[in-house]
């Protein structure tokens, strides 16, 4: 029997249907990277989330590796080139939370413009401003998506509801639609009220929302990051926020994100950009956490599975 190996938890619909197609399920939830990595050689699959990063020294080690499952969108954390060369198939879940980050995406925005997070918390210690808490509505504005793919589309469509303006600019030719007209640059700069990234993390997106690409705009704008963390240079987005550049952010990755981000607040663990995002009022956060709902985590298990059987199905 074939075995796969699960290195985090996920739905137990994963498991399930792994096992109806015959495969044996076992688990380590907690061991290194250099424990598993001993024993990988017995087994034909791996189910991952982000705990260990599979690089090619650990393919070299997974002899039988058939197929990578990522209960995610996406494989930045897989040496994809070696895993191909490899002939190990790479299943990753971008189709099970999108609809979760279009909504996350856009709640995000509202609460941003509507300064929902600043005016709950000022309720709470007994404030009570209404003046200083009016609102910026969302309608009449251009919302620009940098990346048009699953996670770009799924928010265009949140956005049908609204009288906005959507267009869309992608290093990929063709991929606009009806929700989204895609614009070259310099478009796509003139007009943006709204920046949402959507892009994967690679060489070419890592640091690209810089001072250059933020002073570029025409209109300040609002700022959005439900992709990478690594993809905004906080340094720059703080001066940005200071200038009025950007009117407001909101954050659901950090480009100081580690394994634990609690060890940021030990003493002078913290980067002095990443304590003035922190203190900027204009600023919303939220845990990485834009496609982590109830329904996308059975949507990325079922995913996975699908395409897994698809892959044996057509072999």
């Amino acid at each position: 029997m074939k075995k796969v190996l699960h290195l985090d938890e996920n739905h137990p619909l994963l498991e399930e249907g792994l096992a109806q197609m015959g495969f044996q399920n076992d688990r380590d939830y907690t061991g290194s990277r250099e424990e598993v990595m001993d024993k990988i050689s017995g087994y034909h699959g791996i189910i991952i989330r982000s705990r260990i990063p599979i690089d090619r020294e650990f393919l070299e080690k997974a002899v039988n590796l058939e197929f990578i499952g990522r209960v995610g969108a996406g494989l930045e954390n897989i040496d994809t080139q070696a895993a191909r060369k490899q002939d190990v198939f790479l299943a990753a879940a971008p189709e099970g939370n999108r609809n979760a980050v279009g909504e996350h995406t856009l709640g995000m925005l509202l609460a941003l413009m509507n300064k929902m997070h600043t005016a709950d918390a000022e309720v709470r210690q007994g404030t009570w401003r209404r003046e200083a808490n009016r609102g910026v509505e969302l309608d009449g504005k251009t919302v620009g998506i940098i990346g048009y793919g699953n996670m770009g589309k799924a928010f265009a469509r949140k956005l049908r509801g609204f009288d906005v303006q959507t267009i869309c600019y992608d290093i990929v030719g063709g991929v606009g639609n009806d929700d989204a007209r895609q614009v070259g640059i310099m478009e796509f700069r003139q007009h943006a009220d709204v920046v949402s990234l959507h892009v994967p993390e690679t060489p070419d997106t890592v640091g690209m929302v810089n001072a250059a690409f933020l002073n570029a705009f025409h209109n300040p704008i609002w700022l959005l990051n439900t992709a990478r963390g690594k993809c905004v240079q906080t340094g720059d987005l703080v001066d940005a926020l200071k200038s009025g550049k950007v009117l407001g952010a909101g954050l659901d990755v950090l480009e100081y994100e580690k394994s634990s981000f609690e060890s940021l607040f030990g003493k002078g663990e913290m980067p002095e950009a990443m304590r003035q995002l922190i203190a900027a009022p204009n600023v919303l956060f939220s845990p990485h956490v834009a496609g982590w709902t109830v329904e996308s985590k059975e949507k990325l298990a079922a995913t996975v599975v699908a395409k897994i059987r698809a892959h044996y199905n057509g072999r």
